[in-house]
């Protein structure tokens, strides 16, 4: 009887930690998936609809639960859809040929949610510059260091993007700004600035 009910409370804990379905949140308010489709429209009208999907593109942050939002995506404003578009040309061009296929782990984050994941109000995320990737491909920690720093010298500049590296092979690509930084958001920290191989 108590090894039954030590089962019970254990699936019912794994129940309610379970991601719910992307299909549940297109459903769970009048008009997503219109808005969905719209994004997509304008996505493939710029030419980099076919970068990432809509389920990916529209993560908003891992901290979504703790931060009591009901679902890990989110609908940005139509005025800040253009800003993710030079962000995904990058991607598209220099990230997925040199380092393969990648998820989004975080990218538009509402007000309060972007409060609470501890962004600045007018971060990257907060205005849909940015998106927080990890490799599905296998790669270590060094192999992407040496990868994304080296095509962040030779094109960042040009597509305007900012790098950023989070513990693991968790990293950020934004085009609000050329510029890169560690795991403390400071300059001094990239670790591209002292990747030596």
């Amino acid at each position: 009887m108590i090894r039954a009910v030590v089962l019970a409370v254990v699936l019912f804990a794994s129940a309610a930690q379970a991601e719910p379905s992307f299909f549940d949140w297109l459903d769970a308010a009048p008009g997503r998936r219109a808005e969905v489709a719209a994004l997509q429209r304008y996505l493939d009208k710029t030419h980099v609809g076919d970068v990432l999907g809509p389920e990916d593109l529209l993560r908003n942050a891992s901290s979504w639960r703790s931060c009591g939002l009901g679902y890990p995506w989110s609908m940005p404003p139509r005025e800040l859809w253009p800003h993710v578009v030079p962000t995904l040309r990058f991607i598209r061009d220099q990230v997925i040929p040199e380092i393969g296929p990648v998820m989004v782990e975080s990218g538009w984050r509402e007000p309060k949610l972007n409060a609470c994941a501890g962004g600045a109000p007018r971060s990257a995320h907060a205005l849909y510059y940015a998106l927080d990737l990890v490799p599905q491909d296998m790669i270590t920690r060094r192999e992407l260091i040496a990868t994304v720093c080296r095509l962040h010298a030779r094109k960042g500049k040009g597509y305007n993007i900012g790098l950023g590296f989070y513990d693991g092979v968790r990293f950020h690509i934004d085009s609000k700004a050329y510029r890169r930084w560690g795991s403390d958001n400071h300059g001094k920290t990239s670790p591209c600035s002292t990747f030596t191989g």
